[in-house]
């Protein structure tokens, strides 16, 4: 009895989830046969019915005719290719029927939908030579008969009038059903009279057959009356009036439902049409039709049928031997379908586990023969379909290979552990816990759930150790084992903090733990509920720290990096997360939607929408402008002087009149400048009388009789309006009233006053102001200028010139006494050959001087020379010109062979003279000298020389030639070191000219022949 209560404790039924990744191979159709209606006298005399299934392994196919199997290996007309099945040679006698398709493999057997093959005809009309004449009263309505012909196939008819091809044409008298082949025609004319033959046409065979002509004649006794014709097709219903006058006509439903919205009125309401015809437009309509003679109403019923439709069907199945199966199909269809199975293809009927009710079927206690193909057939009277399952019933010990515990699984002290026990199992299992070897029981804290779940509470370092799960049913014995290993929590040591930082700094996010070395960590942030992509914005964030940290670095941080960021701590048997909020000042956003809401010649009032203030009050706003004479933008004056963070309206001030200004505005907080807003439209301030007097006013000068003044303009900016000008008022020195002159140019710098009667060089006050349309501004101050001068009258006498070197000719001449004139300075004209080119040399020194250098001057060149003062009036009549030719030019040649010996802290030096050749000036001497600065001695001989050198230096020597045309080459430069005292050497023969600068700084010798 105990083994027993702890078998009923201890022991679960565990349910098999052996369905779990089965795979259905059983037949499943990919294409059913389909119905064929083909000419009686085929060309190709040859019918393809299609067959496809899928399964594994591939199925196999049998067809039957009329419910009787096909023997394709006797009959040679029949074959098939793949699942289809092809006729050849076809019979109306043999092929015409119900066809169907069975697919088969292993797993059983499945049939297609019923297909039919009919034959498509059409016989000729009995023979009649004419058919009867029909009497019909003009304005009255007439139907002619068609009558078809035996035939199979879909027809189509038309009639003809007399003779063809004179057809009739439908319009509103004459109508042609295509369901019957009659004829209608309402209110018959005159013109109706005649013969009329039907045609009939089979749109399967392409055959046409005419029957014989019905004549209609008029008479003229009676009555008229109003007659009705009620028509049906699928999809409308026709009222054709067989009266006269034409009558108004009205539909509706006997029911008293409305017609709803998809209904449609047609050809004078003769036509109702009912689209998409359903089972709620099923019932009578009438149709009510009245003229002046009279009211009639036709009525006709309509009613709703349709083949069978799935709404509920069946799916393939895998059920554990000894379950229960129940499989439910259902059909929407008029007349309502009836039910039947089919087990591979064949009845299935009812018997003791078999039950079948209303497309409901139930099978109890499964077992391997259930398994198979099933088939849920639906049916009425026009048509019938299928639904196919497959059913696999499983038998099988139990197995882990698919679902073993974990070899290890860890879990945190205190938390709850769930160990799974699922077997694959067919029937279910039994199943029992051991943990080591005890078997478990329930306790307070053990949980053994019926499905074979174990869980443990409140999990301790105890609970840890091996466990084993034993499932057993009938057919075998399995169990599967794991370790459960307990560690302890998991704890967070170090979280971020909420901090506020400025846009553009770095910070660190910390996150740190302490956790059981035994547990795998990984470290994750998310930022506002995303997690971050450390490789797509490591730009911004990085993770920073060891296996006990998941800092967060952020770099640069930005306006929008603001948020909630989680540090997220996975662990094997748990998940920790903690959170900060980070909020990013920056500069404010731009403020936006500047406007100048009203504008004068100096001031405009602003006002503006604010930015955001990006974490950080706006504290004041500065306002800057940009006109087409400024630079960029500038700060302006406003009032007030401070605009403060909540203002959003100020008054710019000083702003110049009638000059076009764009607005900006710009705020400021905590964090610093923001950027600027967009500009505000371009505003122009209003005109004003100029405010700004010209500058620099001054002048003198011109020619005899002239009055020059001048002035700095004023900048376009400035002028304040249209119709910009100046205003020169003058007058002599010592005089009441002013002379003035209007210019109308706003860029003139410059006025010439004409009057015979000034006397040179006289004083003038002068005085310029500015003008535009709206008046005269202010003065300049006053300036005294004089008039123009007269040119000196004397020309300088006792001029001389000598030749100083191959570029240089010294000038010369006797100052002039006093002139009735003023004399400013002298001026030398210069020029080659003897007479002046176009383009001459000018020399001009101011002051009372009386002799002057030209230089630059070609050498061995003859040069004629005048001089002649100057004032401002220009220059005065010219000396008489003298010549005078510049020196030959100096050699071209250093001096060669330089030897230099060192004793102590003399230098001596030796070198070959220079021979000059006939082009060339005479050598006068030679320019010996050290560099850096330092002191040189003289040497008596004339290619010798001897200088006193500092040891402590280092030395840079050269020999330059001196000429009565100038210097000379320069030898090659000799270095002296400070080591190389007591030393001697020679100089290369090397060539080189030095620059001036380099020539030498100390004490030199001429050595004068």
């Amino acid at each position: 009895t105990a083994v027993m209560i702890v078998c009923f404790v201890f022991v679960s039924f565990i349910k098999c989830s052996c369905t779990e990744d089965v795979i259905f191979q059983g037949p499943r159709w990919r294409t059913q046969p389909s119905d064929l209606i083909l000419p009686i006298n085929s060309p190709d005399h040859q019918a393809t019915i299609t067959c496809e299934a899928e399964g594994i392994p591939s199925p196999q196919y049998r067809w039957s005719l009329n419910g009787t199997a096909i023997d394709l290996g006797s009959d040679y007309r029949r074959h098939m290719s793949g699942g289809s099945l092809i006729i050849r040679n076809l019979d109306k006698d043999q092929d015409t029927g119900i066809y169907q398709c069975m697919a088969f493999n292993t797993w059983g057997s499945i049939l297609s939908r019923r297909a039919s093959i009919q034959f498509a005809y059409l016989e000729n009309f009995k023979t009649q030579s004419v058919r009867s004449a029909v009497n019909v009263r003009e304005g009255q309505g007439v139907v002619l008969l068609c009558g078809a012909p035996p035939h199979s196939g879909e027809l189509t008819f038309a009639w003809i009038f007399n003779e063809y091809p004179y057809s009739v044409q439908q319009d509103s008298r004459r109508f042609v059903s295509q369901e019957t082949g009659s004829l209608y025609i309402a209110k018959v004319e005159p013109s109706d009279v005649g013969n009329y033959t039907c045609v009939v046409n089979n749109t399967v065979t392409k055959e046409k057959v005419l029957s014989s002509p019905t004549p209609l004649v008029l008479r003229s006794d009676g009555k008229k009356k109003l007659l009705l014709a009620f028509l049906f097709s699928f999809f409308e219903i026709r009222l054709f009036l067989l009266c006269s006058p034409v009558p108004e006509i009205s539909w509706r439903r006997t029911s008293g439902v409305p017609f709803p919205s998809k209904v449609k009125m047609k050809n004078s309401n003769a036509v109702l049409e009912v689209p998409n015809f359903q089972q709620e437009d099923a019932g009578t309509y009438e149709c009510i039709a009245e003229n002046r003679r009279g009211k009639n109403v036709a009525r006709g019923r309509i009613s709703f049928h349709a083949k069978p439709q799935w709404f509920q069907t069946v799916a393939d199945t895998a059920k554990s031997i000894e379950e229960n199966l129940f499989w439910e199909c259902k059909a929407s269809g008029k007349p309502k379908p009836s039910y039947s199975w089919l087990k591979n293809g064949e009845q299935l009927m009812v018997e003791g586990r078999v039950q079948i009710e209303n497309g409901a079927l139930s099978i109890t206690a499964l077992n391997l023969s259930d398994s198979g193909m099933y088939q849920c057939v639906a049916e009425n009277k026009h048509g019938s379909i299928y639904s196919s399952a497959q059913l696999m019933v499983l038998a099988s010990a139990p197995s882990f290979s698919r679902s073993p515990l974990k070899a290890l699984l860890k879990a945190r002290s205190g938390s709850e552990v769930t160990l799974e026990c699922k077997p694959q199992a067919s029937p279910p299992a039994i199943s029992l816990w051991k943990k080591g070897n005890e078997i478990l029981q329930r306790s307070e804290r053990i949980t053994l759930s019926p499905n074979g779940t174990l869980k443990i509470a409140n999990v301790t370092k105890r609970d840890a150790g091996g466990y084993m799960c034993i499932a057993k049913n009938q057919f075998g014995t399995a169990s599967t084992t794991g370790t459960l290993l307990v560690t302890e929590p998991t704890r967070i040591t170090m979280r971020p903090t909420n901090m506020e930082i400025i846009v553009g700094e770095s910070i660190v996010l910390p996150c740190q733990i302490a956790y059981d070395p035994a547990l795998d960590v990984s470290f994750s942030w998310a930022f506002n509920g995303q997690l971050i992509d450390f490789q797509r914005d490591s730009d911004h964030f990085e993770r920073v720290g060891g296996t006990i940290s998941g800092d967060l670095m952020i770099r640069n941080i930005q306006l929008n990096h603001g948020g909630k960021y989680v540090c997220v701590i996975d662990t094997d048997v748990e998940s920790l997360s903690t959170s900060a909020i980070l909020v990013v000042k920056g500069p404010p956003g731009p403020p936006d939607k500047v406007a100048v809401e009203e504008i004068t010649d100096s001031t405009a009032q602003l006002s503006w929408t604010p930015g955001s203030d990006n974490g950080s009050p706006i504290t004041s706003y500065i306002i800057q402008a940009r006109t087409p004479f400024t630079v960029g933008w500038q700060a302006v004056d406003t009032v007030p002087e401070v605009i403060s963070g909540n203002m959003l309206t100020a008054t710019v001030v000083s702003l110049n009149a009638w000059v076009e200004y764009e607005f900006r505005v710009v705020a400021r907080n905590a964090v610093g400048l923001g950027e600027p807003s967009p500009a505000s439209a371009k505003t122009r301030t209003e005109d004003a009388v100029p405010d700004t007097a010209p500058t620099d006013v001054g002048g003198g000068g011109g020619a005899k009789s002239e009055l020059v003044i001048t002035w700095e303009p004023l900048p376009e900016e400035l002028q304040n309006g249209e119709d910009f000008g100046y205003i020169v008022a003058l007058r002599p020195v010592g005089t009441v009233t002013w002379t003035r002159a209007i210019i109308s140019t706003p860029g003139a710098s410059r006025y010439v006053f004409r009057n015979d009667t000034i006397q040179p060089f006289s004083p003038f006050d002068i005085k310029v102001g500015a003008y535009n349309k709206r008046g005269e501004g202010p003065f300049s101050s006053i300036a005294t200028v004089f008039s123009a001068e007269e040119v000196p009258s004397v020309a300088p006498k006792r001029v001389g010139a000598r030749s100083l070197s191959a570029s240089q000719i010294e000038v010369i001449w006797e100052a002039l006494p006093g002139l009735p004139e003023r004399v400013l300075g002298y001026e030398v004209v210069y020029w080659e050959d003897g007479t002046k080119p176009d383009t001459i040399g000018k020399v001009r020194i101011t002051g009372n001087y009386t002799q002057v250098n030209i230089t630059g001057l070609k050498a061995d060149t003859a040069y004629y020379l005048s001089v002649a003062a100057f004032n401002t009036a220009g220059p005065g009549p010219q000396s008489a010109p003298i010549n005078s030719t510049t020196k030959k030019p100096p050699p071209d040649r250093g001096p060669l062979n330089i030897q230099w010996s060192m004793i102590g802290s003399t230098l001596t030096l030796h070198w070959d003279p220079v021979v000059t050749m006939e082009t060339e000036s005479k050598v006068t001497g030679y320019l010996v000298g050290p560099s850096p600065t330092q002191s040189s001695d003289s040497s008596s001989d004339l290619t010798t020389a001897e200088l006193s050198l500092s040891a402590s230096d280092n030395y840079l020597i050269q020999i330059k030639v001196l000429s009565e045309g100038g210097e000379g080459m320069a030898s090659e430069p000799i270095h002296i070191h400070k080591l190389s005292m007591g030393a001697r050497g020679s100089g290369a023969s090397r060539l080189r000219r030095l620059p001036s600068p380099t020539v030498l700084i100390s004490a030199l010798l001429y050595f004068i022949w």
